[in-house]
Formats: structure tokens, C-alpha cells, sequence
């Protein structure tokens, strides 16, 4: 399977990402309710942050190229927090 185009967002399974760290935010209190990430080091989708639910960890991971993660993140920051 090819790379997803650099500024396009995709989604694969989790068993084609075998080798990667996800890494879920210090702020997460262990309720599973929130999102892990993962860099894959090598592969079709190496350079890509790959996004999952912390809830579904076999479900699927988003990637995104790091300007598309960007663009994305930097519409949250204009937002004010929902409480």
C-alpha cells in the first residue's frame, strides 16, 4: 500500500503501525478519554503522527503530515474550551 498524500489526512489500522510508542498526554487522568499519538519511525507512514482513541486501541489511527496536524491543532487554539 503507497503513503497517503503528505497534506491529506488518512486513517489505517493499528496492526500496520506494529512498531510504534503511542504516548498518551501527561494531563490524562486514566479514564481512557482522551487521545494517544505515535511518530512511525519507518514504513510507508514514517514522518506521519498517527492519532487514536484511547478508547478503541485497535480501532483505527488518523495520520496526519505535520502541517495538516498543525492547521488542524491551530483551530482548537482559537476556540475557547467547552467546560
Amino acid at each position: 500500500m503507497s503513503a497517503p498524500p503528505r497534506n491529506v489526512p488518512s486513517s489505517t489500522d493499528p496492526d500496520r503501525l506494529p512498531d510504534v510508542r503511542w504516548l498518551r498526554s501527561s494531563y490524562s487522568t486514566g479514564a481512557n478519554n482522551c487521545v494517544e499519538t505515535a511518530r512511525p519511525a519507518s514504513g510507508p507512514w514514517a514522518g506521519l503522527l498517527a492519532v487514536r482513541d484511547s478508547k478503541d486501541p485497535a480501532g483505527p489511527a488518523l495520520l496526519f503530515s505535520p502541517e495538516s496536524w498543525s492547521g488542524f491543532t491551530a483551530v482548537f487554539s482559537k476556540v475557547a474550551p467547552v467546560r
